[in-house]
């Protein structure tokens, strides 16, 4: 990879630790702000080079929110860059570890996953000499804090990477608005901090998203989500007659008793999805509740004449997704059901056009207009009412259109788009 140039807070965090640095007194880095901003690539390599320069056989740690997005948000970056810059890089995936020379220092790189409350453990016991948390904001306070008590060594420093969230957030009160007060050196970047961007990009960033997600991901600010989930949906570009005759279908499923039950079937021609039809039933409405077995009639009739390739089901409809899988007829999956990841997906395939609406989903339309945020609360949460279509919805766009390379049961979402 060629470096034409860089920005002057790239240039920083390349050099703040440097001896005659203004910064190197500082314990560690926080760099915050928009998406494609230039921050990981140079606090990656400048991590790299600081642990090298001053340390020899000790042991430093990368952490992602999994492995598997560390090693393709980073480590897979990076580890070419390094080589052409005369590093000897070797990774020991087996035991998730990078081992790096340079000179005459060895030191290793240990590549851990800060997924939930129980990650903690796995980084207990080590004793390090720094550690880089790219995307810390989506990690579990827990793990932050075993992560940064582990640096005990001499001169070590801690490096933290991420993208805004709510105002709320934890990270954000006790790190960012502390950076001060832990002597942490705090950056905060914007997409033209990134020279390499170009213009087209920034502006399609710019149309892709909408109210906070925008504040956040294109303006970098932590802002709290408020008012409609997708404010931007208008039935002018969002709804349409869909075709006929589809090449694919799925059926999309959020599965209720007393809560409404809600069905998608979902067809795909010319690059688009199609919601093509639905069927939703209310017991609090209708004043009565179905059995699995009625609602898997109603699964029956929506999906009659379809070849259906898989019925993507709530995770927690345990006893629906085994009446299904009971009959034999349809594939079932469990959906992936991160709530705050799947909305921002839902509103990059809205405005893209990747997925429309048929007018007669009169359901969806009409929760379209009535699913808010929940501004009372910490975290970026919907409320929890007029939601059934908004989840089945987020359940189709999150395991089929962005299904990613662990779902080893979907094609990857760049041959759908």
């Amino acid at each position: 990879m060629k470096f034409d140039t860089f920005s002057k807070k790239q240039l920083t965090v390349l050099t703040w630790w440097c001896k005659n640095s203004r910064y190197s007194d500082f314990d560690g880095i926080i760099c915050d702000g928009a998406v494609r901003s230039g921050k990981t690539l140079c606090m990656s390599l400048s991590f790299v080079a600081w642990a090298m320069g001053n340390f020899n056989d000790t042991s430093f740690a990368l952490c992602g929110k999994t492995v598997t997005s560390l090693r393709r948000n980073l480590v897979t970056p990076l580890l070419p860059v390094l080589t052409d810059l005369g590093f000897s890089c070797r990774e020991k995936i087996s035991q998730g570890i990078v081992e790096i020379e340079y000179g005459n220092a060895k030191n290793r790189f240990y590549l851990f996953g800060g997924r939930d409350e129980s990650s903690a453990a796995l980084i207990q016991g080590l004793t390090l000499g720094g550690i880089l948390l790219d995307e810390v904001a989506l990690m579990p306070r827990s793990f932050v804090e075993q992560a940064v008590a582990r640096c005990s060594v001499t001169g070590s420093k801690l490096w933290f990477n991420c993208n805004p969230e709510n105002p709320l957030h934890w990270f954000h009160k006790e790190w960012i608005q502390k950076a001060k007060e832990k002597n942490c050196l705090y950056l905060h970047f914007v997409m033209q901090d990134n020279p390499s961007l170009p213009q087209s990009i920034i502006e399609r960033y710019r149309s892709l998203y909408s109210g906070a997600f925008y504040e956040r991901f294109v303006e970098g600010k932590w802002v709290a989500a408020e008012g409609l989930v997708y404010p931007f949906f208008n039935r002018e570009t969002n709804v349409c007659t869909p075709p006929d005759d589809c090449s694919e279908y799925y059926i999309s499923c959020d599965y209720g008793t007393v809560n409404p039950f809600s069905l998608g079937l979902w067809g795909y021609s010319g690059g688009v999805w199609y919601r093509t039809d639905e069927y939703y039933w209310s017991s609090k409405k209708e004043g009565s509740q179905k059995t699995d077995e009625e609602y898997y009639a109603q699964l029956e009739k929506l999906a009659e004449g379809k070849d259906i390739e898989s019925v993507i089901v709530d995770p927690s409809a345990v006893s629906f997704i085994e009446c299904i899988r009971r009959h034999g007829r349809f594939r079932v999956i469990p959906a992936k059901n991160d709530v705050a990841d799947g909305i921002r997906r839902v509103s990059e395939a809205l405005k893209s056009e990747k997925i429309k609406i048929s007018g007669n989903c009169t359901d969806i339309l009409r929760e379209f207009g009535l699913y808010r945020w929940d501004n009372g609360s910490a975290k970026d949460c919907p409320r929890k009412e007029h939601d059934h279509a908004m989840d089945d919805m987020r359940y189709f766009v999150s395991t089929v259109l962005y299904g990613g390379a662990d779902s080893s049961f979907f094609v990857l979402a760049s041959e759908r788009m």
